[in-house]
Formats: C-alpha cells, structure tokens, sequence
C-alpha cells in the first residue's frame, strides 16, 4: 500500500532528519515527519501536509527499539502490516499490546515512549496540530476537553479505516487530493474528539441544507475551469459557514461530500471530453489536472472499472 503523492507534496529530506540529533532541536520545536525520520532513519514513502493544518504520512520501515522525543503535534496512527506484539514505555508505565488492522495508536502532543516493535512496520500516521483540534471542537460546539489520551494498540475500527483510506483515495490530482485530505482531517478530528478524549461530545447537529444562493456558489466555484481556490476553506468561506458546518450542509443538499461531488463531476467532464476523437488521452488528463496520464487513468479505472483508452475504444 501506498499513499500517493500531490504537486503539493511536502517531502522531508531523510539526510537532513537524520542528522538533526536530539540534543540540537528543542523538544517543543520537533515536526513529527522529522522526528519519525530521525529515529527510523528512513524518510515516509509519502508525506502530504496542508498549510490549514494537519498531515499525513505513510512509513514502512523495520523494526524499532528507541526513544520518541516529545512532538508538536498530535500523532495518529493507523497500523497495516502484520500482526505482532509490541511494548511502549512513557516514564514509569509500561503498555503492551497486539499490532494489527483494526487497530490505532495515538500520541497526544508533547509525550515521549520508548518502543521496542520487534518486526517491520506498515503504518499511515496523521499529524493534527493541537489547533485544528480545537477549531473543530469550536464549530461543532463540542463542550468536551481537546486533551487526546494515549492509546497503545487501541481497537478503533472507524479510525483505523478513515487515516487508511488515505492510500486509496489520492489519486494525483491537487484539487481533489487537497479537498480530500482537508475532509479526512476534519472527519478525524471530529472522530477523535468523540472517541479519544476520555468525556463524550455533548453537541446537537445542526439540520438542513445549504441556502440555494450558497450551494449556487459553491457549484460554481468547483465546476471553475480556472485556478479558483477549490479548498474547504474557500467554499466554507463563500458560504458564510465553517468548514464543518459546510461539509455538513453540502452534503445534505447534494447528497455528496465536496471531493465527492467534484470527482463525479470531474468524470462527466473526462467521459465528454473522451468522446472527442481529436482529443489524446494525455491531454484530457491535463486539462483536468492530473499529474500525469497515468495518475488519470487509474484514477478513471476506479470509477468506471475500465481505462480511458478502453472506454474511448468501446464508446467510438
């Protein structure tokens, strides 16, 4: 499994994380990718980070018996590989448990472990500043702490499935990359605060749909053939709502999530635009904005269940 990447990546270099020691970055200035990569001494086969906050990675890399420094960020971790047990020490506790699918791990910002992981390790982690996570709380008016437990091995199915559906969702397309990571961070946000703060949420949703002149706007903002900001704020921000609130709406009014609504309506686009015989592959691909011919086509193939050329060679 891999999470592939956005022209919007953000790698870390794996020398210069390598070489950041300890003992020269305070502990309330490490970045999470950079700190992994110290102690893996590997870099992430992919790291995708968003400038309104939160990233995620992907990491396979042996196993590991060493120290964690404090991190900035909350980090949440979802396990894919396979199963084995594993042993996790903070100051005097000891916690042991079994990796496996299903399963997450969570390390609330400033914590340090020991972990002593006797075989490889598949896993996708989310990095979520302590920031987004109140924000949420603010606009969903959770009255509940923002403090994450640690949770070592914690059986959590619908997290574990949310942070790993990253892998099979990007498809090399920035606008519905950016869209769909921004959803998936909010999404999980919201999961860990009704789950992982030891204090059930205490809130009542808010019901009904976008006004006709807001959901106007945003279809036209997403339908935009020019560089028009497509990100949630942008749309949270024409509709007067917050990023959770307009996900909400939206997707009560239209019956999809944002990134759903603009992946169908990117495919109506790639389906017309394939009927013309004067129009190759690659520049259908380009046009509606993927990185390459290849990231199109597989992401074309999800959708339908063929490829672009065989599509185009049944429909002629």
């Amino acid at each position: 499994m891999s999470l592939p990447g956005s022209s919007n990546l953000l790698e870390s270099s794996p020398d210069e994380a390598i070489e950041a020691r300890r003992d020269e970055i305070p502990a309330a200035d490490h970045n999470p990718a950079n700190e992994m990569s110290r102690v893996l001494r590997t870099a992430p086969i992919h790291l995708a980070a968003d400038p309104s906050g939160g990233a995620i990675a992907h990491w396979n890399h042996g196993p590991l018996h060493d120290v964690v420094e404090p991190m900035t960020d909350h980090v949440v971790m979802a396990y894919n590989g396979a199963i084995q047990r594993m042993e996790r020490r903070s100051g005097r506790s000891i916690q042991s448990g079994t990796f496996r699918r299903g399963v997450v791990i969570i390390i609330p910002a400033g914590s340090s472990s020991r972990w002593d992981i006797p075989k490889p390790v598949d896993v996708v982690q989310l990095y979520l500043p302590r920031s987004t996570l109140t924000r949420i709380a603010d606009e969903t008016d959770t009255f509940t702490p923002t403090d994450l437990l640690e949770r070592t091995a914690h059986p959590d199915l619908i997290t574990s499935r949310l942070l790993l559906s990253a892998a099979d969702v990007l498809e090399g397309n920035t606008a519905l990359d950016t869209l769909f990571r921004q959803q998936l961070t909010d999404l999980l946000a919201t999961r860990l605060l009704a789950a992982h703060t030891g204090k059930a949420p205490s809130y009542q949703p808010a019901l009904g749909g976008l006004a006709p002149s807001v959901l106007r706007r945003a279809i036209e903002r997403l339908r935009s053939d020019a560089d028009a900001d497509v990100s949630l704020g942008a749309l949270a921000a024409d509709s007067g709502l917050s990023r959770f609130h307009f996900c909400r709406a939206f997707k009560e009014s239209t019956g999809l999530s944002p990134h759903n609504w603009l992946r169908q309506y990117r495919l109506e686009q790639a389906i017309n635009m394939l009927r013309d015989p004067q129009k190759s592959i690659a520049l259908v691909a380009a046009s509606l904005g993927y990185a390459s011919q290849t990231a199109f086509a597989a992401a074309f193939r999800k959708l339908t269940g063929e490829t672009p050329t065989d599509w185009r060679r049944r429909h002629g």
